[in-house]
């Protein structure tokens, strides 16, 4: 078995204890990972995800999710999770810096990103930018239920203008 496909059986592994609510176990899988190859940067990015997520040490979280994208900058997932911390965190600056990114990664789910606009600039009280971003995700989806999610968000964000 080569060196890659190892790498990739252990982060299904992980994974698949994170599914399993044993997330100190993925924990142990990834920092074994990182020991190994620390230049596979998916593994910061679970990794990363485990600290944000689960044991709410966001710090850790950023720490490891710059790591990644440094790593491996075309990995689509980091861009969905990083984006969910800044939002988070509410590092506006940041965040927007991450979407302008992620919009042109090969791989990129567009609509997910444009919904990341569109929160954040609900987040910030610019509800017109928000409204725009949520008809571009749902513009950008075949999915139904991200369409209906992107509808009854542009109704939250009009009942909003109508409080000021």
């Amino acid at each position: 078995m080569d060196h890659l496909t190892k790498m990739e059986e252990m982060l299904d592994q992980a994974n698949l204890q994170i599914k399993n609510g044993k997330y100190e176990d993925a924990s142990n899988i990834l920092e074994k990972m990182i020991e190994i190859d620390p230049d596979f940067g998916k593994t910061y990015n679970h990794l990363g995800y485990l600290y944000e997520v689960k044991f709410k040490e966001f710090e850790k979280g950023e720490t490891l999710y710059k790591l990644c994208l440094e790593k491996s900058p075309m990995y689509p997932a980091i861009y969905y999770n990083y984006a969910v911390l800044l939002s988070t965190l509410n590092k506006y600056d940041e965040l927007k810096e991450l979407l302008d990114t992620a919009i042109n990664i090969p791989g990129i789910r567009k609509s997910t990103i444009f919904n990341e606009y569109a929160i954040m600039y609900e987040q910030q009280g610019k509800l017109e930018e928000a409204i725009e971003h949520y008809k571009k995700a749902g513009r950008n989806s075949i999915d139904k239920s991200v369409v209906d999610r992107a509808k009854s968000s542009i109704e939250r964000c009009k009942s909003k203008k109508d409080l000021f």
